[in-house]
This record gives C-alpha cells, sequence and structure tokens, in this order.
C-alpha cells in the first residue's frame, strides 16, 4: 500500500514507550528546542485513572491484555512456550512482577571492558540513582531519593506465609540477611526490592511519561507500528509506519529504536541492516551488513521446584507473587551474585490454587541464542531461541542452584507448609546426568532477553552499535534498549533498562552532537 508522508521532520523520533524508550523520550524533550515523538505500538493511556486493571496490578504480572503473542523455544529438546512482551505505553514496565533489582557493578564493568568506557559501574551508578526515589534506603550514597520511579520493600508483616517461610528456611540452610539487595556489596536473602507503591506499578509511562506529556514539543502516540526505518544515501531519514490501517511516512533527524531487544532488532532487518544472507532471503534490500543483528540473544534460564501445600486456605491468587530474593554465588564461580532463588506465593498452573513454587535462576549466563525472522511482514512475529543449558558452564552452575533449591523443601520451615513435592518427583534420581536431563529438556526463561544488537567498537565485528546506541555505519539511527547489553546483567533488566533510558536520554539532551543533532 502507498505511503502517505507526514509534514515537517521530528528532531528526534523514538519507537517504543517502554523502559528505556519513555524515559529517552521524557529526558530528551527536557530540551524546548527539540521537537521529540515518542510512538508504540500498544495502546496509550494518558490518565492513570482510566488505567486498565491488569496495568495496576502490580501484585502479578499482565499477561495477555496487553502482550505481544510471542513464542519462543528455550531450549532445544524442550517445547515451545509463550514468551510475553509488552504491548502498551511503559512496554514490560506496564505489565511486569515490578522487581527492581540492580545488576552487579562487576557486570557494566564487563561492558566497559569490551571496549564500552561509559558504561562502567562508576559511570552508571549516578542514572541509577537519579531514576530511583528509594522510600527504605534513600539516604544511602549508592540510592536515590527524588528519582521518578519509587521503589520500596514489603515489611516483615507484610510477607505472605510461603515467603516468610522462604526468610526462615534461608536462615536455617545458613544465607545471611540481606536487608537492601541493591547494596552494591550485599548478598543473600530479604526483601525484593520493588518499583510500586501499593497496589499501583510504577512503569515508565507513570513514573516518566505522565509529567513529561505536559510538555508542548512531546507528541506520544500509541496504536503505531512501525514497519521500518527508512534509510536514504546510507541515512536514516525517519520511518515507516501503519496506524489505523494507513502506512505513513514520519520525517526525523534521529530515529531511536527502543522496542525492546526482541523488536528492535527485526526492525533493523526489516531496515535492511542485519546479516546478508538471512535479509536477502525475505527479499530484503541490504542497506548495512551487521551480522550482530539478532546474534548474541542473552536471557536467565530458570527451572522450579513445585510444592503443594497442607492447607490451600493459605494460598490467594490475589496476594502479591513476588516479595522475597535470595542472591548468592556457585561454588567456584568466577561471577559474584550469579544464583538467584526466588519464592513464588502462589503457582499460576491451570487447576486448582493448592501449590506455590521456589524458581533456582542463573543470573550469569555464557551460552547464547539466536533471533530470526521468519517474514519481511512487520505482522509476522521472529524466532526465538535461547538455547539454554548448552554451555556446560551454564548447566554446572544452574544444576548448583537447582539442588540448593530442593534443600529448601526440606528446611524446618517449609516442612510445615509443604504436603509433597511434586516437581521434581521425590523418587527421581538428582545424578549429575538426571539433573542435565532435567534443565536442558525443561528449562524455562526469566523473559529477560537482552544482546540482540549489542554495543561495541567498529572493529568488534558482532557490535551492531556504539557505545552511545549509534548503529555502526548508519547515521541518524540509534538503538537504545535491551538489545545492546553486551551481556545479560545478574538481576531482573527492568531498573538496568530504565539506566540505559537514563545515559541515552541525558546524552541527546547535553550532548546532541553525539548524534548528529
Amino acid at each position: 500500500m502507498a505511503a502517505r508522508e507526514t509534514a515537517e521532520p521530528f528532531d528526534i523520533v523514538v519507537v517504543g514507550a517502554g523502559a528505556s524508550g519513555a524515559v529517552i523520550a521524557a529526558r530528551a524533550s527536557e530540551d524546548p528546542r527539540r521537537r521529540v515523538l515518542l510512538v508504540d505500538a500498544g495502546p496509550d493511556y494518558p490518565d492513570t485513572s482510566t488505567t486498565p486493571f491488569d496495568l495496576v496490578n502490580s501484585h502479578n504480572n499482565s499477561y495477555t491484555a496487553h502482550d505481544w503473542g510471542f513464542s519462543h523455544q528455550p531450549t532445544a529438546a524442550g517445547r515451545g512456550a509463550p514468551f510475553p512482551r509488552g504491548r502498551v505505553t511503559g512496554g514490560s514496565t506496564a505489565v511486569n512482577t515490578t522487581i527492581a533489582l540492580r545488576g552487579m557493578p562487576e557486570d557494566y564493568d564487563g561492558w566497559a571492558a569490551r571496549g564500552n568506557p561509559e558504561w562502567a559501574w562508576e559511570r552508571v551508578l549516578p542514572a541509577f540513582r537519579r531514576l530511583e526515589r528509594d522510600l527504605d534506603y534513600g539516604n544511602a550514597p549508592y540510592h536515590g531519593d527524588a528519582g521518578p520511579i519509587s521503589i520500596r520493600r514489603y515489611r516483615d508483616d507484610e510477607l505472605t506465609l510461603v515467603h516468610q517461610a522462604f526468610l526462615e528456611a534461608s536462615r536455617e540452610l545458613g544465607y545471611p540477611d540481606c536487608p537492601d539487595a541493591n547494596d552494591p556489596a550485599s548478598w543473600g536473602v530479604g526483601p525484593h526490592p520493588m518499583n510500586k507503591i501499593g497496589r499501583l506499578r510504577i512503569s515508565t509511562a507513570i513514573g516518566y511519561l505522565a509529567a513529561a506529556r505536559a510538555r508542548p514539543n512531546l507528541t506520544v502516540q500509541g496504536d503505531t507500528t512501525v514497519r521500518r526505518v527508512l534509510i536514504a544515501n546510507g541515512r536514516a531519514t525517519g520511518v515507516e509506519v501503519e496506524r489505523g490501517g494507513t502506512v505513513e511516512t514520519i520525517a526525523a533527524r534521529l530515529v531511536v529504536l527502543s522496542a525492546g531487544s526482541i523488536q528492535s532488532p527485526t526492525i533493523l532487518m526489516r531496515s535492511g541492516i542485519g546479516k546478508r544472507a538471512e535479509l536477502e532471503a525475505y527479499g530484503i534490500e541490504v542497506v548495512r551488513e551487521l551480522p550482530g543483528v539478532g546474534s548474541n540473544l542473552s536471557d536467565h534460564p530458570a527451572l522450579a521446584v513445585l510444592c503443594r501445600v497442607k492447607d490451600p486456605s493459605i494460598l490467594d491468587a490475589d496476594q502479591p507473587i513476588v516479595q522475597t530474593i535470595l542472591r548468592y554465588t556457585a561454588p567456584g564461580s568466577e561471577y559474584r551474585n550469579d544464583l538467584q532463588i526466588e519464592a513464588f506465593s502462589f503457582s499460576p498452573r491451570p487447576g486448582p490454587l493448592n501449590c506455590f513454587a521456589l524458581a533456582a535462576v542463573l543470573e550469569r549466563v555464557e551460552g547464547v541464542g539466536v533471533l530470526r525472522l521468519q517474514s519481511a511482514d512487520p505482522h509476522v512475529p521472529p524466532l526465538i531461541e535461547q538455547r539454554f543449558c548448552e554451555d556446560d558452564r551454564d548447566t554446572k552452575r544452574l544444576a548448583a542452584c537447582f539442588r540448593d533449591t530442593i534443600a529448601f523443601t526440606q528446611t524446618r520451615a517449609y516442612r510445615e507448609l509443604i504436603a509433597e513435592v511434586l516437581f521434581p518427583a521425590p523418587a527421581r534420581s538428582l545424578s549429575d546426568d538426571s539433573v542435565r536431563d532435567l534443565l536442558q529438556r525443561l528449562s524455562a526463561s526469566g523473559f529477560h532477553p537482552s544482546g540482540t544488537a549489542r554495543m561495541g567498537p567498529e572493529g568488534d565485528p558482532d557490535a551492531v552499535t556504539d557505545q552511545y546506541g549509534n548503529v555502526h555505519g548508519v547515521p541518524g539511527l540509534a538503538v537504545a534498549d535491551a538489545s545492546v547489553m553486551p551481556t545479560v546483567p545478574s538481576a531482573n533488566t527492568n531498573l538496568t533498562c530504565i539506566m540505559i533510558g537514563e545515559m541515552v536520554g541525558e546524552w541527546l539532551r547535553t550532548t546532541p552532537a553525539r548524534y548528529g543533532l
């Protein structure tokens, strides 16, 4: 269909109003001289009083009402499964569990060591402090007390019985208390830091956009699908979008892709940027060959222990699903806090509400997967393959975490609650081969995809952007979201993605020449 062109170019078009994109649009529009357009494929709810309950309700995720409907293949031997991603202003921050956990300082220093010195821990810490309003530890030197994202932790008297028992069981097993999991030196068990106030989920749509919408130089436009980036003479000149069945072109001096680590690389590929053979297979003209697009998919593999309770009345689907966290280091590991164990107040599986789960999670991964196009059609989702536990280094550490998780079920604190362990079956062997088989068949995703357009110096053959997010060889085009992470951090990606938005948003505001503005 023919594309209709809009009028005067915007200075900046940000594609994707999620964890990074909403922040970038808000920060960049602080300069009144910049005309900024923020577009998202999902609906926009500018008035929090009319925001649907599934987006307000931080006690549990929104699973379907505002979802892209993606599926993925977590392991080669396992079955495909849904892969939830937020399709709404606020992105996945509007539908997630509100876990506000930072990565370890070593994660970001590792990014810097790969040729991205702007992302060293000492450089990103001010952005972490700037984004948060920590209601518990705001006076600590590594925290912020005036940012747009409110963060708090559940008090002991607010914990469900499952989480009270989790703390008691952790102490019984010898893990230390950790009142603030975002203390850079900390490890152990304690309440999860969460970006919520009461039941209200403090997404980037609420934390950042609610105030920024009053600016006349910022336009927020929902229900707008970006088909591709327009590139003329090697330079990005705008985007082709579909809205209400009509295809339009929007001109821009700079296009920033912040559509997430699934959508940003697929938009790049549909725009002719990626692996030559894959693009040509779908009839896409190659504009810039960058083999790293869609490669290096980094995520957190997990496997849960399922427990049936003696008294189902202690479980309630309206309880907060997550409240506590244990972070610790695998035996012999070079990576600090590379393992997590989390309790879930109840299991969301179909059937009677009579189970809770304890999840073993590998937070620092070596193995990577791949994301590929299935079609040049923007309405056809990509193929997502994590390839979990194909790297023996990952399998060994996650196996240790899984055994540690099973040990929780044998503590006094949990024996009082648990009628039986349903998975793994108590009669099942927990030999190395048996556990390896379980992990290679059943490992599930933490839904923290990263690295699919990773940053790095121009000499790095797999790098897609420089450390500021500029796409190598394509002026006027940047990527700023989880795609650019060289590795997934040792934590849920929620806060790190917001931090990326803070970093790039500030660069756009204070040093626009880096982006050709």
